[in-house]
């Protein structure tokens, strides 16, 4: 956002901000430039001057800078995470003799590597990259002193929560880091994307591991050589470790903004190819599963865990959404974007529709049983969910076809607001609540 103050104050001024555009490039910030100009054009779409550049922006392909991976740094602090994770994962590092400490403060650990190498090889947002590593060290402080001072099922239970929800909390502290606090839609969308490419990327990865893991321990085996636990966990603990930051070397140029990234070609072009590959796959299941509905109506009413597999399936197509929204319009010929677009509209209707009803078994339990923190974690995001389906399909139907995937980019980009919202609240708010 540095540019922005000055571009506000010269929207009627064609030669200043000319220069200051000049200037931008000459301290090697165009990108930081576009996006501000971006971001202050989304507030005041009438004004020629920002349409004219808007427009031009828009013809005009950001030069991309070559990309020179430090893949020593990368290596460097993995493996300094990776050494942490072994460190903890002795079966006796257990915290209250409950969760060991490798399943609750793995993400954290692996994220904070990362935010420094991102912040190292961009030169910028250091203050930003701070914070987020700061704030990740004080919530797992937190979450672990609020549930050693609980009872032990309480504790255990908030502990439980807490390691889904720390991942996505690193999330949060991942994308901060790299945009600050505030950011244009196009940035947004774009790290969303771009996420979705680096986490099918750590599976890559995580299964070439297992796999060169497996072979190298079974060829000693055939020599009847067992190796020591700790070596077994170093293998384990320690191989994982790499993987975080070596999925985010490799798919994320840290020199350029989120909106500028590359996902015209390799795994970014296969993402993209298979989530619409899945998309019409998804109809179909969802509708199958519409239809036996009501020959097992009270299922979820009566067996919690299909509720926490309906809360899976949400975020499963939220994210396939996600990656089946397409950034430009260019790439795809018109017959396409209409199939796309009704392909994403048809399964926000019909998740929809099985969210409300899981919604309802929510409820109904909490009638009966009352609130715990399962079901307020439960409730909130399966609303927040349902919110977000509903206005992607009310911003499709009202607003018609021109810029239908933009659409789409500003209502992913609001859900993340909403979802950092939740989840610090959960963090924060439910031992308060459930003493």
């Amino acid at each position: 956002m540095k540019y922005i103050p000055e571009i506000q104050a010269s929207i009627n001024s064609p030669d200043q901000l000319e220069s200051l555009y000049q200037i931008a490039r000459q301290a090697n910030e165009e990108p930081e430039f576009r996006s501000d100009i971006q971001e202050v054009y989304q507030k005041s779409p009438d004004n020629l001057l920002l349409s004219a550049w808007h427009s031009r922006f828009d013809h005009l392909p950001l030069p991309k800078p070559k990309r020179a991976t430090n893949w020593g740094l990368a290596v460097v602090l993995g493996i300094i995470t990776g050494l942490i994770l072994w460190a903890i994962s002795d079966p006796q590092w257990t915290f209250l003799d409950q969760i060991p400490y490798l399943l609750i403060l793995w993400a954290p650990i692996a994220t904070i590597p990362t935010i420094i190498f991102l912040s190292t090889i961009s030169k910028r947002n250091y203050q930003f990259a701070t914070i987020s590593a700061i704030g990740l060290i004080v919530a797992c402080l937190y979450i672990l002193l609020i549930a050693s001072g609980k009872a032990h099922l309480a504790g255990r239970d908030y502990l439980i929560l807490m390691m889904i929800q720390l991942p996505l909390l690193c999330w949060f502290a991942l994308g901060i880091a790299v945009m600050k606090f505030k950011s244009t839609t196009s940035n947004r969308f774009a790290f969303l994307t771009k996420s979705i490419e680096v986490i099918i990327t750590a599976g890559v990865y995580l299964i070439f591991g297992v796999a060169f893991g497996t072979i190298t321990i079974g060829m000693f085996a055939a020599l009847n050589i067992i190796p020591p636990d700790f070596i077994m966990r170093l293998i384990a603990a320690g191989g994982f470790g790499l993987i975080p930051i070596m999925a985010v070397a490799t798919m994320y140029d840290p020199l350029v903004l989120p909106e500028s990234q590359d996902f015209s070609q390799g795994l970014s072009k296969f993402v993209f190819t298979i989530m619409r590959l899945v998309l019409p796959l998804t109809l179909i299941v969802l509708l199958i599963y519409l239809f036996v509905i009501p020959f097992n109506f009270t299922a979820p009413f009566q067996n919690r865990n299909l509720l926490i597999v309906y809360n899976l399936m949400q975020f499963a197509i939220i994210g396939l959404l996600i990656g089946a929204t397409p950034l430009k319009l260019e790439d795809l010929s018109p017959k396409m974007q209409t199939w796309l677009r009704r392909g994403i509209i048809a399964v926000s209707i019909l998740a929809i529709m099985i969210s409300l009803y899981a919604l309802s078994a929510v409820v109904y339990r909490t009638v009966l049983d009352g609130l715990t923190l399962n079901r307020t974690t439960i409730i909130g995001w399966n609303m927040i969910n349902i919110a977000i389906l509903g206005v992607m399909i009310y911003t499709q139907f009202t607003k018609g076809l021109a810029g239908w995937h933009e659409r789409l980019h500003n209502v992913f980009s609001k859900a993340t607001t909403a979802y950092l919202i939740w989840s610090i609240f959960l963090i924060l708010g439910l031992p308060l609540i459930f003493r």
